[in-house]
């Protein structure tokens, strides 16, 4: 089945997990991507947090599927001339190095719209430019903080908390993967390539925006009336922090389920939505919430919401988060089980859909890692291993016309 990327071709010069990210999305679409790494180390996460010795370490399998693996020294003459070749038959230059880096290495802006008209140079950032702090290294924890994330997260009497989900590196590769696709389609009109790029701050502040909301609704009323402070708890000038309050405006909470005491994770996540008050009432065996008053509305219920969790607390005291859930949703209401990495790896709806693929390695044997999370009527990307270092070397060589003899040449000068 042809895919729709298929004939653009991409040059990954992204390390650790933002643009690797973004580039391996690429890649399940059908792109041509050509991770070029320095020969004998490649990209650092291939040693990172190794669990078995001499392969791969997960955290580059799982951020580079579908890729191919091209080691190349950039600062040898030889080097250099391999890329400039490269640069005139790619579509897109992927890059996350610190600033100024592609400009030492002798390929400005400048030198790629020369070398290449047509270029898209993609850059991730960890601030915009001419930002305050352009020149600060930026990593996960830390566009977390700069982007607003971890004041809003966690409970408003601990400190600030950051998120397990990678808010600033995967986000922000899934942000620059929007942007070049909509460079792509610009180019078709326009035959002309252009510079994207993507800060970490702004993408995780993009995610966040339901809290900048809040912030000016905070400024006019001086409250949150969806926050657990409200209307016991005073407020600050800032957006507080909400534990598990909903960000939308629904109330819901963590709760409670049979075996809590053993098991850190046998909880679900209730949530109270307006219309789903009456089917909540039914469900738990309250009929005479309905009609009450100090239940019957959203207003109503928000000075005592905790004295509703603990009542539903109790009615989960004998389920488990699973049976709670096949109970609940029968009516409607919105829940889910909080569900660990162990059960996620093994659920077999989300090995159906490809969601969680295994997939053979040639020195790890088979792995876990994450498929599209995207779905297609029309195409099922086919997730294969990532790459060893160096591995397709050769083959990017020949198709850029080298002979055997110029990459032989090339490997005595350990240019490649």
């Amino acid at each position: 089945m042809s895919k729709p990327l298929e004939g653009i071709r991409i040059i990954d010069f992204t390390h650790v997990q933002a643009g690797p990210a973004c580039t391996q999305l690429l890649a399940w679409f059908g792109a041509d991507v050509i991770k070029v790494e320095r020969p004998g180390s490649g990209d650092v996460t291939r040693n990172q947090l190794r669990d078995i010795p001499d392969a791969d370490a997960l955290y580059f399998t799982m951020l580079n599927s579908n890729k191919k693996s091209l080691t190349l020294d950039t600062k040898k003459p030889e080097g250099k001339e391999v890329l400039e070749k490269l640069i005139r038959e790619s579509d897109v230059l992927v890059e996350n190095f610190g600033p100024g880096a592609l400009d030492r290495m002798g390929f400005s802006w400048e030198r790629l719209n020369e070398l290449n008209p047509k270029m898209i140079v993609a850059s991730v950032k960890g601030f915009s430019d001419g930002h305050h702090y352009d020149d600060l290294k930026v990593y996960e924890n830390v566009a977390q903080c700069a982007g607003g994330a971890a004041s809003t997260t966690g409970f408003w009497d601990g400190p600030p908390t950051i998120s397990a989900a990678a808010l600033g590196d995967s986000n922000t590769g899934m942000h620059l993967a929007i942007g070049i696709l909509t460079a792509l389609l610009g180019r078709d009109k326009t035959g002309k390539g252009q510079k994207v790029a993507v800060s970490m701050q702004d993408s995780v502040l993009n995610l966040c925006r339901v809290k900048l909301r809040d912030q000016q609704r905070l400024e006019r009323v001086g409250y949150l009336e969806e926050y657990p402070q409200y209307p016991h708890g005073e407020f600050s000038d800032v957006v507080p922090r909400g534990g598990n309050a909903g960000g939308g405006g629904q109330p819901g909470w963590v709760l409670k389920c049979k075996g809590w005491e053993t098991d850190p994770n046998a909880y679900i996540y209730f949530t109270i939505q307006g219309h789903a008050w009456e089917p909540i009432c039914k469900a738990l065996g309250k009929p005479e919430w309905i009609d009450d008053p100090a239940y019957k509305t959203a207003e109503a219920r928000q000075p005592h919401i905790f004295d509703i969790f603990k009542t539903i607390e109790g009615w989960l005291a004998d389920k488990t988060k699973f049976e709670a859930v096949d109970i609940l949703r029968k009516f409607d209401i919105p829940c889910a089980p909080v569900l660990t990495m162990k059960e996620l790896a093994n659920d077999p709806s989300l090995r159906a859909s490809g969601t969680i693929v295994e997939v053979p390695h040639k020195k790890r044997g088979s792995y876990l890692t994450v498929g599209s999370p995207i779905k297609f009527s029309d195409m099922k990307p086919e997730i294969t291993a990532s790459p060893l270092l160096g591995e397709h070397t050769e083959e990017v060589l020949a198709s850029l016309g080298y002979s055997k003899q110029d990459i032989f040449n090339l490997r005595e000068v350990k240019a490649v």
